[in-house]
């Protein structure tokens, strides 16, 4: 793919940004507390849709494995995390919205998609939490108490 430049419409500092698998679509995660994902390729993008749910910065963005559907997460300053599906083609929905922990959720990472569709979550409170679908649609959580020490 050849360089080309992205004019997000961010309002503030962009934090992260996650190709899709395939690399047609990017994400990025702003100080603005939203979430924006864009076609890419050919030397052109185009903005697809801007998901907003966050009342913080929002720090990192995960693709999860396209065997689940276009599924993204996200993680912010809030102290929540959000699981993004896509229903019709660029419509998002929230499909998880979880407030477990006490403080900014800094770093989330899907697991293996062998393993099934499960999140983990890293927290400033010191806790990290494990969320993953189970064949009747919902989540379960697992929680690991201060599993890093708070400076």
């Amino acid at each position: 793919m050849p360089p080309q430049k992205i004019e997000t419409g961010h309002q503030d500092a962009v934090h992260d940004v996650a190709m899709d698998y395939y690399g047609k679509r990017l994400a990025t995660a702003s100080s603005d507390c939203s979430i924006k994902i864009f076609s890419v390729g050919n030397s052109i993008s185009q903005h697809l849709a801007t998901l907003i749910g966050h009342r913080g910065p929002v720090w990192q963005i995960a693709w999860a494995h396209p065997k689940f559907g276009s599924i993204l997460a996200s993680c912010s300053y809030d102290g929540q995390v959000i699981v993004w599906k896509e229903g019709n083609q660029n419509d998002w929905s929230q499909a998880l919205f979880v407030n477990e922990h006490k403080s900014s959720v800094n770093s989330i990472a899907w697991a293996p998609h062998e393993l099934g569709l499960s999140l983990a979550c890293g927290s400033s409170d010191g806790n990290i939490c494990v969320f993953t679908l189970n064949p009747d649609g919902g989540w379960d959580t697992a929680r690991i108490e201060q599993a890093h020490l708070l400076v």
